[in-house]
């Protein structure tokens, strides 16, 4: 089985700035894999390289065994077109930190948005998985809501449908419950229990451990633009090898303390 995502001594610049050092990671088919690590770590800018949100500079990321962004002719390498970039980004899925909603849209509009636009559906076929995809994520009687009269978690929850209507083979969630409210937080990532029960290949970045631990069958920690630790949820979070590590989580579990 080949991986879905491959990078290799993936690197990227902000300006003079390089924000990801060398970053070597596969994901396989049907794996969950959670990004950690303290703010500007470099985790939401590389889930967006492999969404090719932003371009890389260094090294290549592959989707599915083909190169993003780029091909190679004759020794030469030539950037896609944005067409050619989109084609390859059809096979993922992102939810982002803010839902991202069209405000003027329904929920069901909001869902149904992609599948006829993009990929073409039939409305009355987008409808009936729009609505699917609704009751799936508990918002069956809130398809003709606007965004704005939604919670949060009901509008992260709406993104989710969004995103799932696209058929994606991978899903992105760039921190999705750190906009929410405490009392949310709970309803999203019980949607990304689900969803991730089902099989799909999913990248979260994510500050919310326990379910790391729960969901995940690799975690990949992150800090300073490179990684740091790799493995199984119990190696990376109960018995890290890194020192890096260790102070992360030593500072995680101290935060927790002096809340409570």
């Amino acid at each position: 089985m080949k991986p879905l995502v491959s990078a290799v001594r993936l690197g990227k610049k902000f300006g003079d700035h390089q924000v990801l050092h060398d970053i070597n990671i596969e994901i396989m088919p049907g794996e969950v894999v959670c990004i950690v690590g303290p703010s500007g770590s470099g985790k939401t800018t590389f889930l967006r390289c492999i969404n090719q949100l932003e371009t890389i500079e260094m090294g290549a990321l592959y989707l599915d065994g083909e190169l993003t962004g780029y091909r190679v002719e004759n020794d030469v390498v030539h950037r896609l077109t944005d067409k050619e970039i989109a084609r390859q980004r059809r096979i993922t899925g992102m939810v982002f930190q803010r839902f991202n909603l069209f405000p003027h849209m329904t929920a069901l509009e909001n869902v149904m948005e992609g599948p006829t636009r993009i990929l073409r559906q039939d409305r009355q076929a987008a409808r009936d998985t729009a609505m699917g995809l609704l009751a799936r994520v508990g918002l069956g009687d809130r398809a003709d809501a606007f965004p704005n009269n939604l919670s949060g978690g009901q509008q992260q929850r709406v993104a989710i449908a969004r995103a799932l209507a696209m058929q994606p083979r991978l899903m992105l969630f760039d921190e999705p419950t750190s906009a929410l409210d405490a009392e949310l937080v709970g309803e999203v990532l019980a949607v990304m229990r689900d969803v991730a029960a089902t099989g799909m290949t999913m990248v979260i970045v994510t500050h919310e451990l326990n379910f790391a631990r729960e969901v995940a069958d690799k975690i990949v920690f992150m800090a300073d633009g490179r990684v740091v630790e790799t493995g199984p949820p119990e190696q990376v979070l109960e018995d890290p090898q890194e020192a890096r590590t260790k102070a992360f989580l030593a500072a995680v579990v101290s935060k927790k303390q002096d809340a409570a």
